[in-house]
């Protein structure tokens, strides 16, 4: 039990909506247990989880506790020194899906950096990774890191949380090779075969398992001009477009407070392609990015506006990936090309992983 970690010192909480124990929110447990939680940080979607994807989360008080939050998804990415000036320790416990341009792991990043820069150790409690039984797609070029993509890892990654953390340490990828100290509380029964079924829905957009498993794809197309069903009761389920030539599926985009507010192409009918009776069972067998998707999307719809938008290159990582389904390369070619990389980041991630 980590409360062995936490009694008798002033606390920080990094969490959201996903930090639950059993049903209840990991920060009203620990009241209900009288420890001293002084205030809580929040990362992309706000702290009980009602922010739109990609919306500025403002500073503010946690209604249920009075708290104060601060807000690690707007102006600021990182803890301030002075809002950890009066703490003893930081806990972490977000729920990732281990694609690369799911935003925690950046925040994890930041969150390390300001803890090890005002020397106040970091308590993991890890989760397991719902798409952690594989690893795929390109290695980002640090020449495209963002928040969407701050580290040399695959789209892919197949780590949990608390080794994506050790990772950052032994790799020395925090600012001037900083080390935070860290301490992780592990899942139990937990292997990196588990098809883990998550317990609530990680954010607005992705609300079903088979969307979590369908991101890692779809989330390229957001980097481009197709819509992937925000502002419908599907999204990351389906894409689609306007002028997508095939309409035997089509979906009309809304706002959706709390989880779509101006979805691209409000208000216009899409056709497309739906995936939500997608058969994952091909997929679990042989994971990897559908790359086929992409490359018969950008086939079939002609618009005037490119294809391509400049926020494709931070998504994918790298420029390559553009000019490949460009030039008319084939899924199986692309794929071949990332397997170099791939093998070089396995014998760097194998050094960090907890669970078999």
């Amino acid at each position: 039990m980590y409360l062995k970690f936490i009694e008798g010192k002033k606390v920080g909480l990094v969490a959201n909506h996903t930090s639950l124990v059993g049903s209840t929110h990991l920060l009203d447990t620990l009241l209900s247990l009288n420890q001293d939680i002084v205030r809580v940080f929040s990362p992309e979607h706000g702290f009980r989880g009602t922010a739109d994807a990609g919306e500025h989360v403002k500073d503010g008080v946690d209604p249920v506790s009075g708290l104060q939050v601060i807000s690690l998804y707007g102006s600021d990415k990182k803890p301030k020194p002075e809002h950890l000036a009066d703490l003893d320790l930081l806990i972490f416990d977000l729920q990732d899906v281990g694609v690369r341009f799911y935003t925690y792991i950046s925040t994890l990043h930041y969150v390390m950096e300001a803890c090890a820069e005002s020397n106040i150790p970091l308590l993991i409690l890890d989760r397991p990774n719902p798409n952690g039984f594989y690893v795929d797609g390109p290695v980002l070029d640090t020449n495209y890191s963002s928040f969407v993509g701050l580290h040399p890892v695959p789209l892919v990654y197949g780590m949990t949380i608390a080794e994506y953390a050790q990772m950052l340490n032994g790799e020395g990828w925090l600012k001037n090779r900083i080390q935070c100290e860290i301490e992780v509380i592990k899942c139990e029964y937990y292997t990196h075969d588990s098809l883990y079924e998550l317990p609530v829905a990680p954010s607005p957009n992705l609300q079903t398992m088979q969307a979590v498993y369908l991101y890692p794809t779809l989330g390229l197309f957001e980097g481009t001009v197709m819509s992937v069903g925000r502002g419908t009761d599907f999204p990351f389920m389906v894409y689609g477009h306007p002028d997508f030539p095939n309409c035997d599926f089509s979906f009309t985009p809304r706002s959706i407070i709390g989880a779509s507010k101006y979805p691209k192409y409000e208000g216009e009918k899409c056709c497309g392609v739906d995936l939500r009776m997608y058969d994952l069972t091909t997929f679990f067998q042989q994971p990897h990015i559908q790359l086929e998707w992409l490359i018969e999307a950008k086939r079939y719809v002609q618009t005037e506006k490119p294809f391509f938008n400049k926020f494709f290159y931070n998504v994918a990582g790298n420029k390559e990936l553009k000019n490949q389904i460009v030039e008319g390369e084939s899924a199986e070619k692309i794929r071949k090309l990332w397997q170099n990389d791939l093998n070089q980041f396995r014998a760097i991630r194998e050094k960090y992983l907890l669970y078999p």
